[in-house]
């Protein structure tokens, strides 16, 4: 069986409250080994990390403030991000960006967010997680401003184009491919397919995004070989080549140590 890795999975969240543990042995089964979880904010810290402490060899946490959490006091939720961060290893920091999607009316704050969290995945060499909705463009532009060689991570959940993917590969970013990719009208395959392998990660975002079939229900991070067997036809190539390559991609990007 291959072994694969969801880079982006909220399986913290109380939408797995009541069969965490069972959903956990359906992922293990379906051979997704390692999960990468991204916070949210305050509230999401203590479910995630209690999920590392009871599969720490499985459930990897990040430490970041999503653009939706920023508000006029953003900076005391930085404060207790960076704390976090301070006093013990995450691996990546993240899940941060940019929202234009619900709201606008803190994008100034958003954006000095995602500068002060740029610079605390320079200060404690770490992959940056980046959430972009409605803002490709400005992720982009932003990056391309704090560029310099200790800055790297992923666009998690991609839908962009073709130009936009390559700006992303050359300021040193993977490009994380999710449930969309199998929808019918996303116009991923025809990106993906102009697009080497070892710039693509895999993730769910769980419980977010199922693929398809089983779009518009609870996604989990199971369901990561249906997102592989998607890039596997558009690449045309076997579904273990996938899975090894991505896996090792996100085993390096993330400095994961141990690799099922």
């Amino acid at each position: 069986m291959p072994f694969f890795t969801d880079t982006h999975a909220h399986i913290y969240s109380k939408q797995f409250k009541a069969d965490q543990d069972q959903m956990l042995e359906r992922c293990f089964g379906q051979g997704v080994q390692t999960i990468l979880m991204p916070n949210i904010d305050h509230e999401s810290i203590d479910p995630m990390l209690d999920l590392e402490q009871r599969y720490p060899k499985n459930c990897f946490p990040m430490m970041g403030l999503h653009p939706c959490s920023v508000d006029p006091h953003f900076e005391k939720a930085l404060y207790e991000v960076e704390n976090w961060l301070s006093k013990r290893h995450f691996w990546a920091v993240g899940e941060m960006g940019l929202d234009l999607y619900w709201d606008k009316t803190f994008f100034e704050q958003q954006q000095e967010a995602f500068r002060i969290q740029a610079d605390w995945a320079k200060k404690y060499a770490l992959p940056l997680v980046i959430h972009s909705r409605e803002a490709m463009e400005e992720v982009i532009t932003l990056l391309e401003k704090l560029k310099d060689e200790r800055l790297f991570g992923v666009l998690h959940c991609f839908t962009g184009t073709v130009e936009q993917a390559k700006r992303l590969i050359e300021l040193g970013f993977k490009l994380g491919i999710g449930g969309v990719v199998t929808y019918k009208n996303s116009g991923l395959d025809k990106v993906l397919a102009e697009i080497d392998l070892e710039h693509l990660i895999l993730e769910t975002d769980s419980p977010y995004l199922a693929p398809n079939p089983h779009r518009g229900k609870r996604n989990e991070s199971s369901y990561i070989p249906i997102i592989a067997q998607k890039i596997a036809d558009i690449k045309q190539v076997g579904l273990e080549k996938i899975a090894e390559i991505t896996s090792q991609t996100a085993k390096d990007l993330f400095l994961l140590k141990k690799q099922p």
